[in-house]
């Protein structure tokens, strides 16, 4: 029974061995080959080669992989393998796993630099990078740490080796050029940076993409993703105007059969174009399950504060998690514009009393506690923004109005 026992034992060991040798024949065939694409599968976390229990028990597969793989190859299946090990033991461990994966992309970041005039191999960079964010992403579930989303930054700042080497790469030609892999990095340093709420760091990856003169020359995925985050980044600095533009690109450009990124870019898309005076349809926002915007938008040209107080709070949660919530707060702006233009057209004069505004407020907000100096404040924030043409005479207690197109209009698109 014995014996038995132990060839079994070297019968299993045998079976692994030749898996595992079939696994690195295909790794270096598709890498002579120049198949980037091939090779990336193959150390993706995602392709089904991750299923097979041959590859998984492998701790220290180094002499095995060093002998039957060329360098800069070898030390990159290395660590993946490892990291195989580390996910499919019991129990499974993320942070070891991470760390492998930690090395296996400054690995990569070797490869590029000793491969200085190609970049067919730029999809196994960004497998690697991809699966690094996701196994950072894991461990901060995982692993209960003092500082919330120091994994993911710290993973960020491998992710930044890879982009400084493809951003530096000026010496090879248009095509073979390395600054091609630029654009993928960057989102995937959006993706953490958002995550972790560090957007300060988006500008400068955002000032290198817009100098760059391959901007064009990216995939139009890869444009769609960078366009919606810097679009976000926009939006949250209150440039809206480029905030417009970036999410108009992402949501036109982005595949119908796609509703959900759409959606997705839409709830940012939407407050933009509210803020810049234009009030979205129904039929798009039923389209895509945003009606939380219909109300607001009733209420807004209705002129009504209550009502538009009111939506915010039966919506909260949504603006909340949607990270949109005080930006969807700046649009009561637009309630008052609507109910001082009814007022002036009721009045129909281009010296309007104060006090007649400040009753409109106290009837439509249901506060009858505001004061004068709260009306004047709303007024003058009016007329800094140009919803109102016109100034306040504070000596008569009076706005007096442009008499030509003294409300701006809110377009409807």
């Amino acid at each position: 029974m014995r014996d038995i026992g132990i060839l079994l034992s070297l019968k299993n060991v045998k079976t692994h061995t030749m898996n595992l040798f079939h696994y690195l024949n295909s790794v270096q065939r598709v890498w002579n080959a120049g198949e980037g694409v091939a090779v990336a599968r193959l150390l993706s976390l995602a392709d089904h080669h991750v299923n097979n229990p041959s590859l998984h028990v492998h701790e220290h597969p180094e002499t095995a992989v060093y002998r039957q793989l060329d360098a800069p190859l070898d030390e990159v299946v290395a660590c993946h393998l490892k990291v195989l090990h580390h996910l499919t033991a019991e129990p499974r461990n993320y942070a070891e796993a991470y760390r492998q994966q930690t090395n296996c992309i400054q690995a990569v970041v070797k490869m590029l630099q000793v491969l200085k005039d190609e970049n067919w191999f730029l999809p196994v960079m960004y497998t690697v990078a991809i699966d690094l964010r996701r196994l950072a992403a894991k461990c901060e579930e995982q692993i209960k740490t003092s500082k919330p989303g120091e994994i993911l930054e710290k993973a960020a700042e491998c992710l930044m080796g890879c982009f400084r080497v493809c951003a530096a790469d000026n010496r090879a030609s248009d095509a073979d050029t390395k600054r091609l892999g630029m654009l993928n990095l960057v989102n995937q340093l959006f993706k953490v940076y958002f995550r972790i709420n560090k957007l300060n760091l988006c500008k400068p990856l955002i000032r290198a993409i817009e100098s760059s003169n391959f901007k064009e020359s990216f995939s139009l995925a890869q444009r769609i993703t960078y366009k919606y985050f810097a679009g976000r980044k926009a939006m949250f600095d209150s440039d809206y105007r480029n905030a417009d533009e970036y999410l108009s690109f992402a949501f036109e450009n982005c595949p119908r059969r796609f509703a959900r990124n759409k959606r997705l870019i839409l709830i940012y898309l939407v407050p933009v174009k509210m803020l810049l005076g234009y009030m979205p349809r129904k039929e798009v926002l039923q389209r895509y399950n945003v009606l939380q915007f219909h109300d607001l938008t009733v209420a807004l040209k209705e002129g009504n504060v209550r009502r538009f107080d009111e939506v915010i709070q039966q919506h909260e949660s949504f603006f909340i998690n949607a990270g949109i919530y005080l930006i969807v707060e700046k649009l009561k702006i637009l309630a008052y514009r609507n109910l001082f233009k009814k007022v002036y057209l009721i009045l129909q004069t281009h010296q309007i009393d104060l006090n007649a505004f400040l009753t409109a407020l106290q009837w439509t907000s249901g506060e009858e506690d505001l004061t004068m100096d709260e009306t004047h404040c709303i007024v003058a924030n009016l007329i800094y923004e140009g919803r109102i043409k016109g100034y306040i005479s504070h000596q008569h207690n009076k706005l007096v109005v442009s008499k030509q197109n003294p409300f701006p209009n809110v377009i409807v698109s």
